[in-house]
């Protein structure tokens, strides 16, 4: 009875040890799953990966530290990230293209034999890329520089939209710091503005572009048709054609209309909807490669600090009468709104 009551306890004794290890791995995990990092890194905005381009420089061994690869004269290695999570990379005169996804720190991509890199360190002027050999040889670390769309060398379709800065910020943030010298000098006439300005709150930062839309082809086709509200009510439309060249419509639109209008984005939920609209079937796809050729519609709405990129990939009908993407409709009310303010007869036409 003895033996037994023995046995019975180290039994016990076992599985409660089992039970703690196990309930220690759980809340580990748990709490590297809620900090949201990838294998050694913390998580990645995705907006500083969109519609960014890069130069490959060098790489290194982590582990010793040193350079084992340079990028030289004859070794040229190019990425593009687009806002559609497709890539373009650009190696020796050979341009390949796939599909790129980010998970916390750890961005999925083909490069040769290698699929999945961690972002080890990413800024508005450099991306460093890791990668961990599976055999435990080492660790190694790719850096690039970023680069304009004039120094790489990926060519645009005629047909695409024009880039974006996904991370712009309020401009409003960013003006003038010099004029930090010579305060004394300035300070009385500073209290007096200051005073004037107090019963007159500064007006809510706002930003509308509207690029895109419609289907590339016919006997005159469209290479642009962009138009942006400032926030003091400025308009101006682009648009330029391949026989006609460019025209550009200038108008100030009333500040109180253009709140009211940006009240109404608001109330439409715009803020809310999701960053890019595509294609679900495959006739929507097949869609894509015959002509005439739909050109993707982009609309950027910016209200105070807040601020929403908006990208279809065909928006409206076709010739045919049939809409090819699902997406909410206010976003058709916003559209015409925006083109209907764009197209009154005040307007102001020079051409170029």
């Amino acid at each position: 009875m003895k033996v037994l009551d023995l046995i019975n306890m180290r039994n016990l004794h076992y599985l409660g040890s089992r039970l703690m290890l196990l309930l220690i791995s759980f809340s580990s995990q748990a709490q590297t799953d809620s900090i949201g990092w990838g294998t050694n890194y913390p998580a990645v905005d995705e907006r500083l990966i969109i519609e960014t381009k890069w130069r490959y420089t060098y790489a290194i061994h982590l582990e010793s530290n040193t350079i084992i690869h340079q990028a030289e004269d004859y070794y040229d290695y190019y990425l593009h990230f687009r806002y559609d999570y497709t890539y373009s990379q650009y190696l020796n005169g050979r341009m390949t293209r796939g599909t790129w996804s980010l998970s916390g720190s750890e961005l999925f991509y083909r490069f040769k034999h290698i699929n999945k890199f961690e972002i080890a360190d990413i800024n508005k002027s450099r991306l460093i890329l890791e990668f961990t050999q599976p055999n435990s040889k080492g660790t190694y670390q790719y850096h690039f520089v970023r680069v304009e769309s004039k120094d790489a060398p990926f060519v645009k379709p005629a047909n695409e939209l024009p880039d974006v800065i996904v991370e712009t910020a309020n401009p409003k943030r960013n003006k003038k710091r010099w004029l930090a010298f010579n305060k004394k000098k300035k300070k009385k006439r500073r209290r007096k503005r200051k005073k004037k300005k107090k019963s007159k709150e500064e007006p809510i930062y706002i930003s509308i572009e509207l690029i895109g839309g419609g289907y590339y082809g016919g006997l005159d086709p469209v290479l642009k048709d962009y138009i942006h509200i400032k926030s003091d009510g400025r308009l101006i439309k682009e648009f330029k054609s391949l026989n006609n060249g460019s025209t550009i419509t200038k108008k100030n639109i009333p500040r109180e209309e253009l709140e009211q209008f940006a009240e109404y984005i608001i109330a439409q939920k715009f803020f809310e909807f999701e960053r890019i609209y595509d294609c679900k079937s495959s006739t929507c796809q097949k869609r894509k490669q015959n002509k005439p050729t739909p050109i993707p519609l982009r609309l950027a709405v910016a209200y105070g600090s807040r601020k929403k990129v908006v990208t279809i990939s065909i928006w409206g009908k076709d010739q045919n009468n049939v809409r090819y993407v699902d997406y909410p409709p206010a976003l058709d009310n916003i559209i015409d709104a925006i083109q209907r303010m764009a197209h009154r007869l005040d307007d102001t036409v020079s051409t170029r």
